[in-house]
């Protein structure tokens, strides 16, 4: 029997590696000989920087880059010297997560350290770029990331503007005459699981801005900047980046990257299970086994569970779920396609115990789990 491990992490509590070890662990109680293939997984949100380096054996680049206010800050990126491939995660630079809740306001935070850690990975011989921009603390569009690549951004003055989603609004013109002489021959993917478009009711300002710290006075300035920006991307590049899906990610980073490092827009489960070689494991496997913190009616929407679910369901796989908690019917788990699913939480405890609980739970589900399929077997 071939079983295959994939998961994403139990945030706060598990890897996606430990996971893995734990479900072998209460596997192997009932299958000592059982074939396993561990394979944790991500999304593209926290976390994934470690999968990442995982899959493509990268060493971890540690340096000094620009924070969202410009402060210097210790942060790293992955680096694969023997395959040219980098791969930085946002919000290790440019994250809300840096930010104490006083000194979020996303009219005054910048990429600029995203694109410091591009122009890095660029010298260090980087040839492939895959950027992850989940969790940003900024609504900047991406100058402050194009600006660190030799982009500046100028008013109707000429000057220079800061990179900061509170000039948008005045960009004017774009000069591109210092661009980084090697960004033309980067391939660049960006892991990006939203559809928002860059302004309007939908776009990056009125959907997201609030939680980074804007006001309401701030969310129409930001969005009209978001417009305004576009116009002059239209102008200067004849991109319309309006009708781009996922052009207001990360405050409007998913045009940013789109125009400024002609970057291809993928899903972050798709990304990743690309990188990992997800669907080729998958041939002549019995179970898929996956799960995650919580199981619930938004897992469908770009996380990983409904990544492994798309790839099993092409491979006639079955996929059982062992995840921290369920709170979906029946009638969804059906829709969703899972064959098994389950919660490994064991009695009654508050949410300290039961993630201090859950290597241990999780060995205590799997072997169930295992349980059941040689009752099957019989």
């Amino acid at each position: 029997m071939k079983i295959i491990i994939a998961p994403d992490k139990f945030k706060g509590s598990l890897t996606g590696f430990e996971y893995c070890d734990a479900v072998e662990e209460g596997l192997r109680i009932v299958f000592p000989q059982v074939e396993i293939i561990k394979k944790p997984l991500a999304d593209g949100g926290d976390g994934t920087i470690d999968v990442v380096k995982h899959y493509i054996q990268g060493e971890r680049i540690n340096r000094s880059a620009s924070d969202p206010l410009f402060r210097p800050v210790n942060t790293s990126y992955i680096l694969s010297k023997a395959n040219g491939i980098a791969f930085i995660e946002m919000a290790e630079v440019s994250g809300l997560k840096l930010l104490s809740v006083k000194e979020r306001n996303c009219m005054h935070t910048t990429s600029l350290g995203v694109g410091e850690l591009i122009v890095d990975a660029i010298e260090k011989g980087a040839e492939e770029l895959i950027l992850g921009i989940g969790g940003s603390a900024t609504n900047d569009g991406g100058i402050g990331m194009a600006q660190a690549l030799g982009y500046r951004f100028l008013d109707a003055d000429d000057k220079e503007l800061k990179p900061v989603g509170g000039s948008l609004i005045e960009v004017k013109n774009i000069d591109t005459t210092n661009v980084h002489p090697k960004l033309g021959s980067l391939r660049v993917k960006v892991a990006c699981d939203v559809s928002n478009p860059l302004y309007g009711p939908d776009g990056a300002a009125l959907i997201y801005a609030a939680q980074k710290g804007a006001s309401k006075l701030d969310l129409r300035l930001l969005d009209k900047g978001l417009e305004n920006f576009a116009k002059v991307l239209q102008e200067k590049f004849e991109v319309d980046v309006q009708q781009i899906k996922g052009a207001g990610a990360a405050g409007g980073m998913g045009a940013g990257t789109f125009v400024f490092l002609q970057a291809e827009l993928v899903s972050g489960i798709d990304l990743i299970k690309n990188i990992a070689n997800f669907d080729s494991v998958l041939e002549n496997a019995d179970w898929v086994v996956t799960g995650e913190g919580q199981l619930d009616s938004q897992t469908l929407s770009g996380k990983t569970i409904s990544g492994v679910l798309a790839s099993a369901k092409k491979k006639k796989v079955p996929v059982a779920a062992l995840c921290g908690s369920v709170s979906i019917s029946p009638k969804e788990q059906e829709a969703f396609g899972l064959a098994y699913a389950t919660s490994i939480l064991k009695g009654i405890c508050n949410l300290e115990e039961a993630m201090a609980a859950s290597y241990d739970n999780l060995v205590d589900a799997a072997y169930n789990f295992a349980k059941l399929l040689k009752k099957e077997m019989r």
